[in-house]
């Protein structure tokens, strides 16, 4: 087969090496142009999210992740996929054509709890497998984009590097004669990140509006616990329910930004007070300094109001989201 034939799913799937070579090369390509042009924006890579090779490697990641024998709330995994009337190649061109017809939409991902050995639990989302494959194309995009722009000291969640290598670079710095290593960790960093600023910074590079549309549905996408009530929709649903039996007088919350943009709604609709509390956004949650700051609308104006100093408690309706 000419380097250049295209391929369709059934054919990328049955040659997995020339699937994979076939993305290398374009990967390759992409990783050089942003190289070369650190102010380039990428404004025609939707294509290759739902094309052929690029699927069939998603799908092989996720089939031979670990988490491959966890389900989302469709209750689909990847065996099962591979054991249906339609397999696996049935499964991916019915995810591209909704990918390229844009009817593709992410599902809630499934919450579960895992026990610490602190007593404490980590939360865990998980997503559907369809939902995984397109992540994971979208990764095989995106990533030689953003490799480009990384720092050579960072670590995380980048390919071929890992937590030894930046051990080893510690010992590096340690025999230049370095003598202090700080240790920090962002509390609830993927729940709490700022959306808004997180796609500002896609944008700098991406300039592919169905790209930034997917990455969005993504993070839109919501969650659901075992019990199912935690999905915006369904909160909506039981705080109108509590508010028509004259049970809700007043909102309080304490920062998760979807559960206040709903509070926030339900109080303008029904005239029901409440306040935000946002200590826990204070990078050093002591308060001696002038840096945590959020954005206001008060008479009309925006301003901006100092977590520690005149909150860390605001009136629901004069805060604007993050």
């Amino acid at each position: 087969m000419s380097e250049d034939a295209p391929m369709n799913i059934g054919a990328a799937l049955e040659l997995p090496f020339t699937a994979a070579q076939r993305v290398l090369r374009m990967q390759t390509k992409l990783h050089c142009w942003a190289t070369a042009d650190r102010g380039r924006r990428f404004d025609d890579l939707f294509n290759l999210v739902a094309d052929p090779c690029f699927l069939a490697v998603a799908w092989t990641r996720v089939r031979e992740n670990t988490g491959a024998r966890s389900a989302g709330i469709d209750k689909r995994t990847a065996r099962g996929i591979e054991a249906s009337a339609d397999g696996v190649v049935g499964f991916l061109e019915q995810l591209r054509e909704a990918v390229r017809s844009g009817t593709f939409r992410p599902a809630p991902v499934r919450r579960v709890e895992i026990p610490k050995a602190s007593g404490k639990v980590r939360k865990l989302g998980i997503p559907t497998v369809a939902d995984r494959v397109i992540q994971a194309s979208l990764k095989l995009v995106l990533e030689p984009i953003f490799e480009t722009d990384f720092s050579d000291s960072s670590y995380g969640f980048r390919p071929e590097r890992r937590a030894q290598d930046a051990i080893e670079d510690i010992r590096m710095f340690a025999h230049r004669g370095y003598e202090w290593v700080f240790e920090a960790d962002i509390a609830a960093c993927f729940d709490e990140i700022d959306h808004s600023a997180l796609l500002q910074r896609v944008r700098g590079r991406i300039g592919d509006k169905r790209i930034l549309g997917l990455v969005k549905a993504f993070l839109k996408a919501g969650v659901l616990d075992t019990d199912g009530t935690s999905s915006v929709e369904n909160v909506e649903a039981i705080l109108e329910r509590l508010i028509a039996q004259g049970k809700a007088d007043a909102f309080y919350t304490c920062g998760s930004n979807r559960l206040f943009q709903l509070m926030k709604r339900l109080g303008q609709k029904h005239g029901i007070p409440g306040q935000i509390a946002m200590e826990q956004i204070m990078a050093c949650g002591l308060g001696p300094c002038y840096v945590c700051v959020r954005t206001f609308e008060v008479d009309g104006k925006q301003e901006l109001r100092r977590v520690c100093i005149e909150g860390p408690v605001f009136d629901l309706q004069e805060a604007l989201g993050w």
